[in-house]
């Protein structure tokens, strides 16, 4: 009897989680309202996307990692204060940046391109483009340079004054946290579930490193695996990559299939569990991710779809501003004088 209780209890409460769960999938807090738009550099800097799209041309063809560390700098700038560069800036004696938080210190690449873009754009109209709308435009030129879907970037943002390690350490999802704490990371920035499992899909190109999965191929990846021998060569080679002590900067692709080209392959690692990351393999291997887990099915049986949800749940995550508003930065490093 005393078991039947607890086995009944424990379908009441998994239950209420997946109820939980559903309402956070359907929704979506309001973003917050502002002056984006598709025509702010028209008369003030016209050439302005070009010149974007012309030096991320050279960056992705000098290397390709650049596509995925360029998607990576917008996702985290905007996860923190909203879209508004303040990943960025460098610490000064008088302000302290963003760059050493937890998920991104060691970690958090491109700012070599955004250096080179913004000084083009400061030679062609000064002090017009943020550093903000340059990396939001980057990042669609960066998707697009890859194989992935086209969107227009709504523009108009402003260069944050300030930074906070501690949003940054507490805001940004990690690599080892459960369903539950990532849904509520994105729905906290009003952000569905829908544009996670979207979002994270950008892990069919980029790398992690050895410190971020070693956790997981150490843990339960033969589990979700079950043992089937190609998996089980995957997960040998990923023990040569990343040992149990040592080597935390060896870097794995987040989608062995195709590492550097943007496509739907990274379902496909979830659906055979081989996902390097705790977090992504979460999407489809949770009890509690009955939804997310047909969004991963979904995505990668229809292209199409998947991309239409990306390029959807860019612009959503793009429109995330700072209401403190902020300057138009002519070094994207540095606060103006």
């Amino acid at each position: 009897m005393a078991n039947s209780m607890r086995y009944s209890y424990s379908i009441v409460l998994l239950s209420l989680l997946v109820i939980i769960l559903g309402a956070l999938i359907t929704s979506s807090e309001a973003q917050d309202p502002s002056q984006l738009s598709l025509d702010y550099y028209l008369k003030t800097c016209p050439k302005a996307q070009e010149i974007v799209r012309a030096e991320m041309e050279c960056a992705v063809r000098e290397d390709p990692r650049n596509a995925a560390k360029i998607i990576r700098l917008h996702f985290h700038d905007c996860f923190v204060q909203g879209c508004d560069g303040s990943v960025l800036l460098d610490d000064t004696a008088t302000l302290i940046g963003e760059k050493q938080a937890d998920q991104n210190v060691n970690s958090l690449k491109g700012f070599e391109v955004v250096d080179k873009i913004k000084e083009k754009l400061e030679a062609e109209c000064p002090g017009i483009v943020s550093c903000a709308d340059l990396v939001a435009i980057a990042a669609r030129d960066a998707t697009i340079l890859v194989g992935g879907p086209y969107w227009d970037v709504p523009v108009g943002r402003m260069d944050s004054k300030t930074a906070s390690l501690e949003a940054a350490n507490t805001d940004i999802p990690a690599p080892q946290q459960g369903l539950v704490t990532l849904i509520s990371k994105f729905w906290a920035k009003g952000l569905s579930a829908t544009d996670m499992v979207a979002l994270v899909g950008s892990h069919t190109i980029g790398v992690s490193r050895c410190v971020n999965f070693r956790d997981r191929i150490y843990g339960d990846f033969e589990l979700t695996t079950n043992n089937d021998p190609s998996s089980a060569a995957y997960l040998s080679k990923l023990k040569e990559t990343c040992p149990q002590d040592g080597g935390d900067d060896n870097i794995s692709p987040m989608d062995y299939i195709t590492p550097t080209t943007f496509d739907n392959a990274f379902f496909e690692t979830l659906i055979k569990g081989e996902g390097l990351l705790n977090s992504d393999q979460e999407m489809y291997s949770s009890m509690l991710g009955y939804q997310t887990a047909d969004l991963v099915t979904k995505w990668w049986a229809d292209t199409g779809s998947f991309f239409k949800q990306f390029s959807d749940s860019m612009v959503k995550m793009g429109n995330i501003t700072n209401p403190d508003g902020g300057e138009v930065r002519k070094n994207c490093r540095f606060v103006n004088t």
